[in-house]
């Protein structure tokens, strides 16, 4: 039988706040402190965004006609409501069986695009719902399950929310389909299995812990959309994109991580309980995952650091690209600026270089009069050079890569110099570094660094008319650095990268500092006391990487 979830109008009487919030400005979470939005309590609003729950499915029909009982038993409105299963190649071919949410249907992949990935994305394809709730065919989801979740997402049209999962012993056979729609009807889900000897999801237990529930996990947040119970705006994964097909394995964080650059912010809610059927694949093999994981997952997601540590290796997603305009600029001064790039110890990144290139057209019999001959130096001298690529217009965004470097041309950063201004913004959260290089009569020049997740939430809470820059620092902070304490230099007073030396001229000139102040301090000591003075000690600094060494060896 076909069973409404709900009843129009319900649950409650007040409307649902709109995505604007009561104020009519769009709710800005600072980071991923989402406290600032105060959902209503279940059963108390009126809901008006529509939800497709989305369950990808492979076996185990016994397990599917639960978690379908459970989903006809919701006290979310079944006309805001669908249901979508897709049978990843099931022989023979899974049912839809009595017990069914109002509207639910059934599609199958396509020989020859099988997969988890595949899979979800078939039923993203169908979905028409504004939210797209993930669910797995072995859930029994509790009487307000998909209400809980809705309920944020009325409040924000960029948000990223996850249940509650415990995971359960279960015998085939029992319960039955008819008595779990009526526990969870009954609101009674609890009473259906041994919770006293359930599990928790443990990993996001210990980080919402340790995260005051996400508030402060920072970039971490986006490790929480797992595909079991998560649910995400459906404008927003699209932008995002679908799940990545080239992934077995860890697809669900892959797109958690995209959906953070997309400006997402991640709700833990651990009101909207389900019950996982059995252990899931982590629990049960663990050790062996990670090791697939670990192989395939750290390219795509450059937060994994501690997963790319190697110093000279490229990755399908780097951690940063540097956008330098090449239109109008000289070849000896982009050239400067992209070498002084390449050469840096922050090898993980992509350097993008604007200009009319489609313009850029040799003259055969006399090259040196061709248009826009330093545009053809530079592409002829790059050519070879895999982490640069050349663009006629800056792309819209950085994403998937987390940082973009805007650098004038003629500005050369030394070898430590992006290392240490990426640090420097994401230990302290900054959405927008600028680091002044010079200074005009009328304004700052400034190398620009941006947070990709930063702005593109800026761009969805702005206002009419409000500078972008002024809605990234209410989300995640702006900041001013000095250029030369950071090792940056004009392209006339910075020397060509050498083969073989790796010196930072800005460390370089802060050694010399330490060992006049050394000799000035050694000769007060000496005529304070006498003979008695102690030896000079070789000065020691701070690394960039907040360890300390003597600038000199023994």
């Amino acid at each position: 039988m076909t069973v409404p979830t709900g009843t129009p109008g319900t649950p409650g009487t007040t409307d649902g706040p709109g995505a604007s919030g009561a104020s009519g400005r769009p709710p800005r979470i600072r980071h991923n402190d989402y406290g600032v939005l105060a959902p209503p309590e279940p059963g108390t609003w009126r809901p008006r965004l529509s939800v497709s729950v989305v369950i990808a499915a492979y076996g185990h029909q016994d397990k599917l006609d639960l978690t379908l009982a459970a989903l006809a038993a919701q006290s979310y409105p079944s006309h805001l409501t669908e249901v979508i299963v897709v049978d990843d190649g099931t022989e023979p071919a899974l049912r839809l069986p009595d017990i069914v949410p109002e509207n639910t249907v059934l599609l199958t992949t396509e020989p020859g695009r099988r997969g988890r990935s595949d899979a979800r994305n078939t039923g993203l394809a169908h979905a028409t719902g504004d939210v797209v709730h993930w669910l797995d065919a072995d859930m029994v989801t509790f009487h307000d399950e998909v209400e809980e979740h809705m309920r944020w997402h009325h409040l924000a049209d960029h948000l990223v929310v996850m249940g509650y999962v415990r995971y359960v012993e279960h015998r085939p056979g029992s319960p039955t389909p008819a008595e779990v729609h009526a526990a969870v009807s009954a609101g009674a889900a609890d009473k259906l299995f041994d919770e006293e000897r359930s599990e928790p999801h443990a990993w996001i237990v210990e980080l919402a812990e340790r995260t005051d529930g996400l508030r402060t996990a920072g970039d971490t947040a986006f490790r929480v959309h797992v595909t079991n119970a998560a649910s995400v705006n459906a404008r927003l994964l699209r932008e995002a994109g679908p799940l990545d097909t080239a992934l077995v394995l860890g697809e669900d964080t892959e797109l958690g991580y995209r959906l953070a650059q997309a400006g997402a912010a991640f709700v833990l809610a651990p009101g909207a309980r389900s019950r996982h059927l059995g252990l899931s694949m982590m629990m049960r093999d663990k050790e062996r995952i990670r090791r697939y994981n670990h192989a395939y997952v750290p390219g795509f997601i450059p937060h994994m650091r501690w997963l790319r540590a190697h110093p000279r290796r490229q990755w399908p997603v780097p951690y940063a690209e540097v956008v330098v305009e090449a239109a109008g600029a000289s070849y000896e001064d982009v050239r400067a600026t992209v070498d002084g790039v390449l050469a840096g110890s922050l090898h993980d990144l992509v350097v993008t270089l604007v200009g009319p290139w489609d313009a850029a057209r040799e003259d055969r019999r006399n090259p040196l009069h061709s248009t826009h001959l330093d545009l053809l130096l530079l592409r002829g001298l790059y050519r070879g050079e895999p982490r640069v690529r050349f663009a006629a217009t800056v792309p819209p965004t950085a994403a998937p890569a987390p940082y973009r470097l805007v650098c004038p041309p003629g500005w050369v950063p030394g070898p430590e110099t992006l290392r240490r201004l990426v640090e420097h913004a994401a230990q302290h959260g900054h959405g927008l570094v600028s680091v002044a290089l010079d200074e005009g009569e009328d304004a700052v020049l400034a190398a620009r660094l941006e947070h990709t997740g930063a702005f593109a939430r800026a761009a969805l809470v702005r206002e009419p008319g409000e500078p972008l820059d002024t809605a990234v620092h209410d989300v995640s902070g702006t900041h001013w650095m000095d250029g030369a304490s950071l090792g940056f230099l004009p392209a006339a007073e910075a020397e060509p990268p050498k083969r073989g030396r790796t010196d930072d001229p800005a460390l370089t000139r802060e050694m010399a500092r330490l060992r006049a102040d050394n000799a000035r301090l050694t000769e007060t000591l000496a005529a304070r006391g006498g003979s008695g003075a102690p030896a000079a000690v070789e000065p020691t600094i701070p690394s960039p990487r907040g360890r300390w060494f003597r600038t000199s060896r023994r």
